[in-house]
């Protein structure tokens, strides 16, 4: 068949009966790090350079793959999480989607709305322009006007084109839909007539800028309609209007007269072409009761910008007067009426679902909903976190006997354990367990549809949240609710991370009762699943933020039962990304590795979280380990945090731990927060000074954000230089304090080389959001980033560990961590130091002032004794 052929074209044959994953394509192998260009047969040519008659003929196009035959290949032979993610990234690059896709050499289509279900748009429509508000919304669940552009046989105007001209600003045109004037645009389609496609317009409140004040949704018809009746029914159905473009009209002409169509039909004609009939356009127009409006001509003085022009006027009038709104998900319904088969509709996609909504549903106080059904992980938990590191630290002993104090200590959390036990598991944690014991894909589907559902709730709350602040920050003298608010806005992230955060609470505490005991053994399975999960390429917190602690018993136990899981003796890199919080960490990780960390809509969560990615069979050569381990660190330095006592503490902390476990540290710093990341890094500086126990020199790569100047690297090598004196300063103040003077500089401690050490990335967005495209320069150079990571953990040779090792050292590095009680509470090394002067200083005057009392009591006494 066609398609055969082409999946053979492609090299992806293998994947018509089994489905790509993610997890195959986010393995690393060795294309990850070779530049080798997808080969195109078209690109050899073998003629003479004398025949000068081979320049009026066309070029064999038979070889040349169409984009558009790529992308329904694509989509065709990839599991419904890739075609997520790839419908994601996409929309992100401000292309066009697939919304109906043709079916394997049937004359059925598919309805994508699982794919385009992750696709999340910010836009600031014209009446928010004043305020400054925007809407953030998930774009199947937006109500928007849908405008489609299709074709009735032949047509000289190319469609795509003019439609890419209608919604690209005058100085940034985009190819948003793949044309025939694009490379390999006019290659003959073999599978993807019929693909429907679908874009968004969305305005940044700019009257100056935005082409459309409204957002709009934009379909485009591949084919002829005549061809793809059920296509065209069905954008007619959920469009306020169709362009239909034509170059020769049948006077009947069936199609256009249908009377169930609800849009508004345009016609498009090109007056320039042969086949062009005035009367036989008179007659349909006639018969379909349209009026001048209805029409647009291009003529021989009306050039393409005049064209598209008349086009953007009409869709703008369309918009502001049609009612005619539809979301994605209702289309749903309509691609039902007509036989067309929904992507969603698979029984694991749909028994995931009702799983999910089952305990989404029941949310309605994003707070009260944490206490009441998540008890194990609030106050309980950060008590216990105090109690654990007051075990070590001992800052609260007094005058009381170090064993008294510590068994008063003992007592005390096995208080706190018991009081978690007492809880009944709620009914939102049954659920969940039970659905993530599922088999297969249903779990993958379950935890999507919880994380789709719960930021939905996230993003409603914290915008009602923001009104509120707004309004109470018009009036200072409302100082408490603003507070209260801010407290609220910080508490209202919900996302699965909380749930697994509960399963390990509940998991804990149950090693406090005995054996034997039935709630204690019905637990036992949980490790086990969280282990699978994060072998399917799920992120496990390591390090919860918000309590500032580990789960030690629960962390541990995964990791063993993921080393049970894999063959023994696999071993593990790991790479860990520092940075302060908005830095764009997540994004950089994302196009890096393809991993998606668990970060709530609420943007407030922190601490630190795992992911596992496989290496291939071609690359455990080259890297001598099995996984690659990826540590994310969430909100350093965030605002919402800065103003809690013990805000450095537990940054410092967290930065201290992830150094330490990782062969490869990745600093990331934007130019504008760069003295904190500083601060962060001393500080960690001075713990390893501290901590014997770290026996290894983590690598050390700086990132540096929105850098996009090709004179970056020459021009920065003076800050580079102080930079480095600036790192050096502080190691030796640190290795002062600790009597370690053998440290001179920050190599001593870290391994990092000023030359190869240092990464400038530009912009993420080239141009104005929402309407910008990913920048393709950020692209190139997070993959030169990545190949050179790669071949630094490919010198690692002997810190590579196996799981049940890098168990060990997490667990005795935390044991130094929680033993530290001094060096975390500073901002940096130099306020440290200035502390001890401090100090000395004190004890100094505190010893003058003793002595002249002493003296002046002594002088009194013999006075008196004498008189």
């Amino acid at each position: 068949t066609k398609e055969e052929n082409l999946l053979e074209d492609l090299d992806i044959k293998q994947y018509y009966g089994e489905k790509l994953s993610l997890g195959r394509i986010l393995e690393i192998d060795e294309k990850t790090i070779t530049d080798q260009p997808a080969k195109n047969s078209g690109d050899e040519s073998k003629d003479s350079n004398s025949d000068f008659d081979d320049l009026f003929e066309s070029p064999n196009t038979d070889d040349m793959l169409n984009p558009l035959d790529i992308i329904t290949a694509l989509f065709l032979g990839s599991d419904s999480f890739v075609q997520q993610e790839m419908a994601l990234k996409m929309s992100m690059c401000q292309f066009s989607v697939p919304l109906l896709i043709p079916c394997r050499d049937t004359n059925q289509c598919t309805f994508m709305l699982w794919a385009m279900r992750d696709i999340v748009k910010k836009y600031r429509p014209q009446s928010l322009s004043e305020s400054k508000g925007f809407i953030e919304e998930r774009i199947v669940l937006s109500e928007l006007p849908m405008i489609s552009f299709v074709r009735l046989g032949e047509c000289s105007l190319s469609k795509s084109e003019i439609l890419n001209k209608v919604l690209s600003n005058s100085q940034q045109y985009h190819d948003t839909f793949v044309h025939r004037n694009m490379e390999c645009g006019d290659s003959p389609r073999r599978i993807s007539n019929g693909l429907t496609e679908i874009t968004w317009y969305l305005p940044c409140g700019n009257t100056n800028i935005d082409i459309f004040s409204q957002p709009v949704a934009v379909a485009n018809l591949r084919g002829d309609i005549e061809s793809f009746d059920t296509q065209y029914s069905f954008l007619c159905q959920t469009s306020a209007a169709v362009f239909v473009f034509f170059d020769h009209l049948d006077s009947e002409c069936s199609l256009l007269t249908n009377p169930h169509h609800k849009a508004q039909i345009f016609l498009v004609g090109n007056y320039e072409s042969k086949s062009f009939n005035k009367d036989a356009l008179k007659k349909v127009a006639t018969k379909m009761g349209l009026t001048k409006n209805n029409i647009i001509i291009k003529t021989k003085d009306k050039n393409d910008a005049d064209l598209v022009k008349d086009l953007r006027k009409t869709i703008t009038d369309v918009v502001k007067n049609s009612k005619m709104k539809m979301t994605i998900e209702q289309m749903a319904d309509i691609a039902h009426e007509l036989g067309i088969l929904v992507d969603e509709d698979s029984p694991e996609c749909q028994t995931a679902k009702t799983n999910a909504e089952a305990i989404t549903a029941e949310i309605q106080d994003i707070l009260k909903y944490k206490e009441n059904q998540l008890p194990c992980q609030g106050e309980l938990w950060k008590e216990l976190t105090c109690l654990e590191k007051e075990e070590f630290r001992l800052q609260h002993i007094e005058s009381r006997n170090i064993e008294d104090y510590r068994s008063e200590l003992q007592m005390q959390k096995k208080q706190l354990r018991k009081n978690q036990n007492s809880y009944n598991m709620s009914t939102a944690i049954t659920c969940f367990i039970i659905a993530i014991s599922s088999p297969g894909t249903e779990r993958f589907y379950f935890l999507k549809w919880m994380r789709m559902n719960l930021d939905n709730l996230s993003c409603v709350k914290l915008s009602e949240l923001r009104e509120k602040y707004k309004e109470k920050c018009k009036n200072s003298e409302n100082k408490e609710e603003i507070k209260e608010i801010d407290r609220q806005i910080s508490n209202s992230s919900l996302g699965t991370e909380h749930f697994f955060r509960e399963m390990g609470q509940i998991y804990e505490a149950s090693l406090s009762l005995p054996q034997t005991d039935p709630s204690r053994q019905q637990l036992q399975h949980l490790p086990k699943l969280c282990a699978e999960l994060l072998l399917d390429g799920f992120p496990l917190e390591l390090v919860d933020g918000d309590a500032s602690n580990i789960p030690l018993r629960w962390v541990s136990d995964v990791l063993s039962q993921l080393s049970d899981l894999v063959s023994p003796n696999r071993k593990i890199l790991v790479v860990t990304v520092l940075g302060v919080q908005g830095t764009g960490k997540s994004t950089l990780l994302n196009t890096m590795f393809g991993v998606q960390f668990a970060v709530s809509s609420g943007r407030c969560t922190r601490g630190a979280f795992m992911l596992l990615i496989k290496i291939n069979e071609d690359m455990k050569k080259v890297l001598n380990c099995d996984f690659m381990v990826i540590i994310d660190t969430e909100g350093l330095k965030s605002p919402e945090l800065a103003q809690l006592d013990n805000s450095y503490e537990h940054d410092n902390e967290l930065a201290t731990l992830v150094v330490g476990l990782s062969d490869v540290t990745i600093v990331n710093v934007a130019m504008e927060n760069s003295t904190e990341m500083k601060d962060i890094l001393q500080i960690v500086v001075h713990a390893f000074l501290r901590m014997k126990e770290v026996g290894k020199k983590p690598k050390c790569v700086f990132v540096h954000q929105n850098v996009s100047d090709v004179s970056a690297h020459e021009k920065n090598l003076r800050d580079r230089k102080l930079l480095l004196e600036q790192l050096n300063e502080m190691t030796q103040a640190a290795a002062k304090m600790e009597k370690k003077e053998e440290n001179k500089s920050f190599t001593d401690v870290m391994e990092y080389s000023p030359d190869t050490g240092n990464w400038y990335i530009p912009g993420l967005w080239n141009g104005n959001p929402p309407m910008a495209p990913v920048n393709a320069g950020y692209s190139e150079a997070v993959y030169e980033l990545k190949k050179h990571i790669i071949q630094l953990l490919g010198n690692c040779e002997s810190s590579a560990k196996d799981i049940l090792d890098f168990k060990e050292w997490m667990t005795s590095l935390w044991t130094a961590v929680k033993h530290e009680n001094f060096i975390f509470s500073f901002r940096n090394s130099l306020v440290a130091d200035a502390y001890m002067r401090l100090c000395t200083e004190f004890n100094k005057w505190e010893w003058e002032f003793k002595k002249v009392m002493y003296t002046w009591a002594t002088n009194a006494e013999t006075k008196i004794s004498n008189f």
